[in-house]
C-alpha cells in the first residue's frame, strides 16, 4: 500500500475503535458519604443557599483554609474564581454578601 493509503487506514482504525468504546463503558456507581456539616444560621445564609449549595456542600467549605491573614482577599478570590474560571451563576450584587457569610463563618 501506499503511504497515504496507510495513513487513512490507520485514522478509520483508530475512529471506528474511539465510537466502540463508550458503547461497551459500564455507568460507575458511587454513593456520597452522608453529610456531617451544616451551613450555620448567620445573616447571608439565604445568599449562599441560592447560590453555593448547587455545587458545594457544607462539609466541602468547612474544609476550606482556615487562620489566614485575610480571609476577606482569600474568599473574595475564591468566590470570582468560582464566577469566572468555573461560571457559577453567582451575580454580582451577591458577590459581598456571600464573602461577607463565609469570612464570619469560616475565616477565622
Amino acid at each position: 500500500m501506499r503511504t497515504i493509503d496507510m495513513r487513512a487506514l490507520m485514522m478509520a482504525t483508530i475512529l471506528v475503535a474511539g465510537l466502540a468504546m463508550p458503547a461497551s463503558a459500564k455507568p460507575i456507581q458511587y454513593e456520597l458519604p452522608e453529610e456531617t456539616a451544616e451551613f450555620a444560621p448567620s445573616p447571608g445564609l439565604d445568599v449562599i443557599r441560592a447560590n453555593c449549595v448547587a455545587c458545594h456542600s457544607a462539609d466541602y467549605i468547612s474544609t476550606q483554609p482556615r487562620n489566614l491573614c485575610d480571609p476577606g482577599a482569600f474568599w473574595t478570590t475564591e468566590v470570582n474564581k468560582m464566577r469566572h474560571s468555573y461560571g457559577a451563576p453567582v451575580e454580582e450584587e451577591d458577590v459581598q454578601a456571600v464573602v461577607a457569610y463565609l469570612v464570619a463563618t469560616y475565616g477565622r
